[in-house]
């Protein structure tokens, strides 16, 4: 398949407890399911999001010649109250600093969230 990216490969290697320490590569990253040394894997997921749409949106900015000076987000998530405690909402918010018009932050956000 012409452009075709290569499977995304991790792997986990259980530390203890509910800790993991996982492998991207030569990259690592650690995960505690207590919150106690490390983000929980829920907290990872939410983050994982975040990044995906905030690297989305600075990309799309950015390639529109749009004059980013920076980029926060905040998301909060809600869980099932009762196991499997999947995740049911995820709220983001973005706030985008520079003269940046709105319009086209909002095309950015329908452009990440369409992929």
């Amino acid at each position: 398949m012409p452009g075709a990216r290569p499977p995304v490969t991790v792997e986990l290697e259980w530390e203890g407890g509910l800790r993991f320490r996982g492998r991207a590569g030569d990259r690592e990253l650690r995960l505690d399911g207590d919150s106690v040394s490390a983000v929980s894997p829920v907290e990872a997921l939410v983050l994982a999001l975040g990044g995906c749409m905030a690297s989305d949106l600075v990309h799309i900015l950015v390639k529109g010649r749009v004059d980013v000076k920076g980029l926060t987000a905040r998301l909060v998530a809600e869980r099932a109250p009762e196991d499997p405690r999947r995740l049911v909402r995820v709220d983001l918010r973005f706030a985008v600093r520079g003269p940046v018009p709105a319009d086209k932050v909002e095309r950015a956000i329908a452009l990440s969230r369409e992929k």
